[in-house]
């Protein structure tokens, strides 16, 4: 797959800085564009043209990372059957001593203006509402029960007309026996150890099965316009949704939902600081993902 590939040297030195930012608690050597549940971006440098690199720590060996990789590129290949379009991704990694193994999924940098948060705010009712449109679009051709999609609105950009979508570093396919694409044990590698099994036995297929329904994935989609602040739009977008689901949804279920999310997103950041502090101050070794400092919800 063409893309803008890092050069060795130029991986081992983000990589040498992002684990850096881990032991010390310092990324300012980083420019941390976003966080996942489970990755961290950092825009970086390849060849002197900036990239955006999305960081996926925790992988076995080698070949844990070639079938991740094989993964991620079927994605983007299957995205392409239902026109939904990918920046140029290349998919790398870095290896420690210990042979664990670093996946990047680097990326073309976008023009921050063409991120569809950020088109909703400044381009007014009328263009956010063909924007929505058209992200309704892409999942009501896109979604089944075997290839899903997390639609929320800082996974898109907006760029010369036409959507683009670049949060490809979780892979939703599924076989034809409803198994993921995905190692399930990566989504829960930032939990604590001694939650895994509960999260992994009550809330995993949960949290995953959303992303493989229309209803679900625009639930989520029309959840997140509250944490972007776009509360003002919420008639139209529920209107536009309602258009292709059934029931249909109401501003309640839809708040319902938003407060649930927020309340587990909360609960888990604090679960991720209070191991990081156990891992670093009493196991006395480095946590191996970086936080965010504080994210409004």
């Amino acid at each position: 797959m063409s893309g803008p590939a890092l050069s060795t040297d130029e991986l081992g030195e983000l990589e040498a800085a992002v684990r850096h930012a881990l032991v010390t608690y310092d990324d300012s050597a980083l420019e941390v564009v976003g966080y996942g549940e489970i990755t961290t971006v950092v825009e970086w440098t390849a060849g002197g043209e900036p990239v955006a690199c999305k960081r996926l720590p925790g992988l076995a060996d080698e070949a844990a990372f070639e079938s991740y990789k094989d993964g991620v590129e079927r994605y983007i290949a299957q995205l392409s059957t239902t026109g939904v379009e990918v920046p140029d991704t290349v998919v790398q990694h870095a290896s420690a001593a210990d042979g664990t193994v670093t996946a990047y999924c680097v990326q073309t940098v976008l023009p921050s203006s063409s991120l569809v948060p950020r088109v909703m705010h400044e381009r007014g009712h009328d263009e956010a509402t063909s924007v929505f449109e058209a992200i309704v679009a892409s999942v009501e051709a896109t979604v089944t029960d075997r290839v899903g999609l997390d639609a929320q609105l800082s996974n898109w950009a907006w760029h010369d007309g036409r959507l683009r979508y670049f949060d490809i570093s979780t892979p939703f396919l599924r076989d034809e026996h409803g198994r993921e694409a995905f190692d399930v044990e990566l989504h829960i590698a930032s939990v604590p150890w001694a939650l895994r099994g509960l999260v992994r036995a009550f809330f995993l297929d949960t949290i995953l099965d959303k992303y493989y329904t229309n209803r679900g994935a625009l639930l989520d989609l029309l959840g997140n316009r509250i944490k972007e602040r776009l509360g003002g739009l919420l008639p139209a977008f529920v209107e536009v949704a309602n258009r292709v689901v059934s029931p249909p949804f109401t501003v309640a279920e839809i708040e319902k939902y938003y407060r649930c999310d927020a309340r587990l997103w909360a609960l888990l950041q604090a679960l991720r600081r209070a191991d990081r502090w156990w891992q670093h101050s009493v196991r006395r070794r480095p946590y191996p993902f970086l936080l965010p400092r504080d994210l409004p919800r």
